[in-house]
């Protein structure tokens, strides 16, 4: 969510050896670890752990929250560790809230199930253990070696490959030493869920009329009949995989976002469904007809942010890549939606942070809006930041309507240009249950959108437990529903004894909205509750859960807040940031085409910095904070370019190269006595 340190290799044999950053080397003297400090543990069997207890083992320490994209990633990236290593190494997810959601004892539990997380877990809320390791940014990873010695510290993900060359070589220091303790570690396995759903994440309209879910959490798809509790099918085998095929063999990653194509669009392209298979980083196309499963976008390998091996081929200047879909790695897809004005699909890239545009016909993908910067920036194309957007539909006018988690607000975007602004939420840090008019408002983490007839907005605000409506004419927030366990998806379906031609499909829905907003009918309340009401995915709750569109909204006030973390006291007036970045052995700055290190500095509130913002070559910065505000937050991304080679010589002309960036969300409080000076570390260490 906030640091992502990357790797990439030159050419296609170099892969192996240049998917992650190098380590941090051990630090002289040695640090003791301090002691893991929490609420409670979990996947322990109810035991209380403490770093005794896990002495003679290597134990590496992730530092999560359950909404952010990147700690999801790693969760990813240490199954391979912990299965390779699961004798000596003891992995402890130490979960460290963002939002005021994450706290709560159910949301960890759920998370924990959710992702199948197969490692102990430190629940951490009040960031004890967190503020003990001084860790700064999601994800962070130590590494605790089996005397009890802290011994390295990364930021980010794609960290693999270089954390198991740390255990290899703790594996054989002390096997030698005699200090390593091989056998069983203290992990003990939840029992099994058995729901019919588990974790669903998305649900669409077939052009029969039946509902398709997709059940994330057993990696398949169900078909239901229109009642949306009658089981006609699943697509896929249920087990976490790649695999195309027919339907029942396919496998699929935690799929999420489903869009149906236009007739005359299946006709040509051979599948009516596009579907977003999240942890797979690829687009499937599905043929009802025809009973296949087919990749269409992307290569099953993770984008990393500026790894000159995501395309194969050419691609665009600064990255932005418009070439064919099977050509580049994509990054978590959460959503998808068929766009007719454009005759694309539009992906909510939640994994980078952006937003791209897949064309079934011409099977060309390409970058439409972001720069892959996390945050809420507004403008066009090439300068808007989104964060970890997982939610889509469409507008009668034609914008696609965009649930931005991260920051808890809803964009607007412009499909054939990519432009996009801010219809309600503030920044990454802000959020809230607030209902009234959109500057004010607050959501926090909504991942579904669905435009009603009436043209107004519902909002499946996630972390709140609620259905939000957004009324563009008042340009207000009401609540229609409460008391909902993380609804992550809308649909607008007839009411029972209702008007069946209400069709939940989203292009429908969208088309009524226009009419209605055309003839003027009345506001949402009166137009709607007799006719419809909504189907929503109620994700923790393993079900789909019809909703009425109530005659009268609520206004709720629960308050605005940010998110709970240490802030770092600063000098108003002129301070110097500096990120230190060390070139790991065996690499040296990447210097031949210029200044090969970037930094970005921005604020919330952007006037929080009266001179410095914006970004330029280099890791050091002079800006200037306006000695109005007593705090806010400074946003600071950090970038550099480094290959194999030897200081003082060439790099070699296959060398393997690696992009090292890493995203700060820093809280300050400002005082006269603070120091003017803010450091930092690229690398984590």
């Amino acid at each position: 969510m906030n640091s992502s340190p990357q790797s990439s290799a030159a050419t296609a044999a170099d892969d192996a050896t240049a998917e992650a950053t190098a380590p941090s080397r051990p630090r002289e003297p040695k640090v003791r670890a301090p002691e893991l400090l929490g609420r409670r543990w979990m996947n322990s069997g109810d035991k209380e752990l403490s770093l005794a207890d896990l002495r003679g083992k290597v134990v590496l320490l992730d530092f999560w929250t359950f909404c952010c994209i990147n700690c999801l990633h790693v969760l990813d990236e240490l199954r391979p560790l912990e299965e390779k290593y699961k004798g000596e190494l003891v992995i402890i997810g130490v979960h460290s809230p963002k939002f005021e959601f994450e706290r709560t004892v159910e949301a960890v539990d759920q998370a924990v199930e959710r992702y199948q997380v197969e490692h102990l877990v430190l629940d951490d809320p009040d960031l004890i253990t967190w503020q003990a390791y001084t860790a700064r940014a999601w994800p962070t990873l130590a590494v605790i070696d089996p005397e009890g010695y802290l011994v390295a510290t990364l930021s980010g993900e794609g960290h693999a490959a270089g954390l198991g060359e740390i255990i290899e070589g703790l594996i054989a220091e002390h096997s030698a030493k005699g200090t390593l303790h091989s056998g069983d570690g203290p992990y003990v396995p939840p029992p099994a869920p058995e729901t019919e759903l588990f974790y669903p994440g998305k649900v669409t309209v077939l052009p029969s009329g039946n509902l398709l879910v997709a059940d994330s959490g057993h990696h398949s798809l169900v078909e239901y009949a229109p009642d949306g509790h009658t089981i006609l099918r699943r697509i896929g085998t249920g087990d976490r995989g790649l695999t195309d095929g027919d339907l029942a063999s396919a496998e699929f990653s935690e799929p999420g976002g489903i869009t149906v194509l236009p007739d005359d669009i299946a006709a040509q392209v051979g599948y009516q469904l596009v579907v977003a298979d999240t942890v797979n980083h690829v687009l499937r196309g599905i043929d009802l007809e025809g009973g296949t499963v087919t990749t269409i976008a992307g290569t099953g390998e993770q984008h990393m942010v500026g790894a000159i091996d995501n395309v194969r081929g050419t691609h665009g200047a600064l990255g932005r890549y418009d070439g064919p879909a099977l050509d580049v790695k994509l990054s978590s897809p959460w959503d998808v939606l068929f766009v007719p004005a454009t005759a694309e699909v539009v992906v909510a890239m939640a994994g980078n942070h952006t937003i791209w545009s897949f064309d079934p016909v011409s099977g060309r993908i390409r970058l439409l809006s972001g720069t892959m910067n996390e945050g809420l920036v507004d403008g066009d194309g090439e300068t808007a930041w989104f964060a970890q957007s997982s939610g889509l539909d469409l507008h009668p006018d034609g914008d696609v309507i965009v649930a931005d988690s991260e920051t808890s607000a809803i964009r607007r975007l412009d499909p054939a240009t990519g432009e996009a602004s801010t219809i309600v939420g503030v920044g990454l840090f802000d959020f809230g249950f607030r209902d009234g008019p959109a500057p004010e408002a607050r959501l926090q983490h909504p991942l579904g959108v669905r435009t009603l007839p009436d043209g107004s907005l519902a909002i499946a605000d996630t972390y709140n437990g609620a259905i939000r409506r957004y009324d563009f004419a008042t340009n207000e927030v009401t609540t229609l529903a409460r008391g909902l366990r993380e609804p992550s998806d809308i649909l607008v379906v007839p009411a029972a004894g209702g008007n069946a031609s209400a069709a939940a499909d989203p292009a429908i829905t969208a088309d009524a909205a226009a009419e209605s907003a055309t003839s003027g009918d009345a506001a949402a309340g009166d137009t709607t509750a007799g006719d419809a009401e909504l189907l929503v995915v109620e994700s923790a709750n393993h079900t789909l859960t019809r909703v009425a569109l109530p005659k009268d909204a609520q206004r709720v006030d629960e308050g605005a807040q940010t998110s709970k973390r240490p802030s770092t006291e600063l000098a108003s007036g002129p301070v110097a940031i500096s990120v230190s970045f060390t070139v790991p052995a065996g690499q040296k700055l990447d210097d031949r085409w210029g200044d090969p290190t970037y930094l970005q500095v921005s604020s919330t509130p952007p006037e929080l910095i009266v001179s410095g913002g914006g970004g330029a070559e280099g890791l050091s910065r002079d800006i200037v904070i306006d000695p109005g505000f007593t705090s806010g937050v400074l946003h600071v991304t950090a970038r550099a370019a480094a290959c194999d080679g030897e200081p003082g010589g060439e790099i070699p002309l296959h060398a393997a190269c690696h992009l090292y960036q890493q995203d700060w969300g820093i809280p300050i409080e400002l005082s006269e006595a603070a120091p003017a000076v803010l450091d930092l570390d690229l690398r984590g260490a």
